[in-house]
């Protein structure tokens, strides 16, 4: 009895403590949830409800990575014959990660202010290494420098590859790697992040770039053989967009499963960029089918002009910024997704223009003086797209990266020719700076083919096994190789720190010190498969 008596009254006692466990253990499983839902809230507003910045600030970033790559190649030129530089593996990524990768970084974070001094600097610093080349150079050492442009002028150039384009493609790859993460970190300034309806960001060059620089090198541009009429060229793209339909599929389970932060207004709620790729690459080839390829340009304003028309006379501006019931409304497909799937017609004009481009910079050239005007006449084509893009911007419609209307399809395009003609002319110099040196060996940059002859005497093995061994130590053509692997890992790596580190709270130096080692341990990945031979194709 007396231990019925005491055990009699535990029994009540012991429910009640399980209850209050479950309640406390609910409330901490309850508050666990609400904050992880108020700092994706908090991380989506940081990115949300943006301005941008002006053209010309994008433009001056957009174009600092050329420079970096011409002392990057002038400091290779300086390395190998100059001085004594050990050129292993290690050495040359070093060099190569130094040079056009942590100036980026800096660029979008801590220097974004000081761009114009970074020009200068960087301009300084390639003056001095070509005055360097120029004092100790091994061809024409007696010549006077009118003699040595003019025999510079008549060189040849083996124009199978084009640096040019895939140095293009590189920098926009780089800077797309950089901006994904460090716009999750407050020493990114907000400017240049991704604007809400109107603007010019950094970050809102990025698709527009990477299509009309994939639109460069496509199959019909290259002239790629088809065996058969030319519909088999579309045919061949309907099979080739089955693996952007697993990544655009993969990337919507993924996010919504693990409920990662988004950026509703940029595509919409299933929408991507993976998506969009899918129907500009499938409409224009098409459209390639339908028209000349030489009109790709009268296609592409075309396009541009009559889907601006539509925005302004039609309810689809309406539509695109409040739904079908003027409200906001995501409900159904469409209204979910309408930014995404409305703004296509933008990016499609855009791939035109970049067909277009690229039959112009791929076109078979021998002479640096062709490649001279080539350069030039991008230059001007650049300018006068800025200045309509004012005449547009002032009395049509300002950018918009959300619609991608009118004005944006021609900043991307000016945006892009400027970059192309910075690049050319980069190349031309560091050209004429191996023309100087016998034997100066960059890779991804021209190849000389006629030489002025030296008192110097090579073995022509010794320079193709030389020539053979510079071309693979370059982080260039390694990220050019694996330029969809590399975005794929830098879209995995930015998640995993996301969800791993409080982006939002992290100072200036750790914010540095993360950005840094994501984007070493992305390239060193690209780097160690290019050299093991690996290119992952999809």
């Amino acid at each position: 009895m007396s231990c019925q008596r005491v055990c009699a009254p535990s029994v009540p006692l012991f429910r009640h403590w399980c209850v209050a466990e479950y309640l406390v253990a609910h409330r901490k499983k309850t508050t666990n949830s609400g904050r992880k839902m108020y700092q994706k809230q908090v991380k989506e507003a940081f990115v949300s409800n943006l301005n941008g910045t002006s053209v010309l600030e994008v433009t001056q970033g957009l174009c600092f990575p050329a420079f970096c790559i011409l002392c990057r190649g002038l400091l290779i030129i300086f390395s190998q014959h100059l001085c004594s530089f050990s050129h292993t593996w290690r050495t040359r990524f070093f060099l190569d990660f130094v040079v056009l990768i942590v100036p980026l970084v800096t660029t979008l974070t801590i220097l974004s202010s000081f761009v114009l001094i970074e020009h200068l600097t960087i301009l300084a610093c390639g003056a001095w290494l070509f005055y360097q080349i120029y004092q100790r150079r091994t061809c024409y050492a007696r010549v006077p420098v009118q003699k040595i442009l003019e025999k510079f002028l008549t060189i040849s150039l083996e124009s199978d590859h084009n640096p040019v384009i895939t140095c293009y493609r590189v920098i926009n790859s780089v800077f797309t790697a950089i901006a994904i993460l460090a716009v999750d970190f407050p020493l990114f300034p907000r400017r240049l992040a991704k604007t809400e309806l109107y603007g010019t960001g950094a970050m809102d060059f990025g698709v527009g770039g990477f299509i009309f620089g994939t639109a460069m090198v496509c199959p019909e541009v290259r002239r790629k053989h088809i065996d058969g009429f030319r519909l088999n060229y579309f045919r061949k793209s309907l099979y080739s967009v089955w693996p952007l339909v697993v990544l655009g599929v993969g990337r919507l389970v993924l996010t919504k499963s693990i409920d990662y932060q988004e950026h509703v207004t940029e595509y919409g709620v299933h929408w991507n960029f993976f998506f969009t790729i899918i129907v500009v690459k499938l409409v224009t080839s098409l459209l390639l089918i339908i028209f000349p390829l030489d009109k790709s340009w009268i296609v592409a304003i075309s396009i541009a002009v009559l889907y601006q028309l539509a925005l302004d006379l039609t309810p689809l501006k309406r539509l695109i910024l409040y739904g079908t019931d003027g409200s906001g409304t995501r409900v159904g497909f469409l209204n979910a997704n309408r930014e995404g799937i409305i703004s296509t017609l933008g990016y499609v004009a855009i791939h035109m223009a970049g067909v277009q481009t690229g039959l112009c910079v791929l076109k078979k050239r021998t002479h640096i003086r062709d490649w001279m005007k080539v350069a030039s006449g991008l230059l001007l084509v650049a300018v006068s797209f800025f200045i309509a893009l004012h005449v547009v911007q002032v009395n049509v419609e300002v950018v918009s990266r959300r619609m991608a209307n009118l004005a944006f399809c021609m900043w991307i395009t000016a945006s892009s020719l400027m970059l192309l003609s910075c690049l050319l002319l980069s190349d031309i110099i560091l050209s004429f700076a191996k023309f100087l040196i016998k034997g100066a060996l960059v890779p991804c940059s021209w190849k000389l083919s006629q030489l002025p002859a030296t008192n110097t005497k090579h073995s022509g093995s010794l320079v193709l096994e030389a020539e053979k061994r510079e071309l693979c130590l370059c982080l260039i053509t390694a990220l050019n190789r694996n330029q969809l692997l590399f975005f794929l890992l830098s879209n995995i790596t930015t998640g995993l720190i996301n969800l791993t580190v409080d982006t939002l709270h992290s100072s200036t130096l750790w914010a540095l010190l993360i950005l840094g080692f994501y984007m070493f341990i992305n390239c060193l990945v690209i780097y160690i498969l290019y050299l093991q031979g690996k290119i992952i194709k999809f």
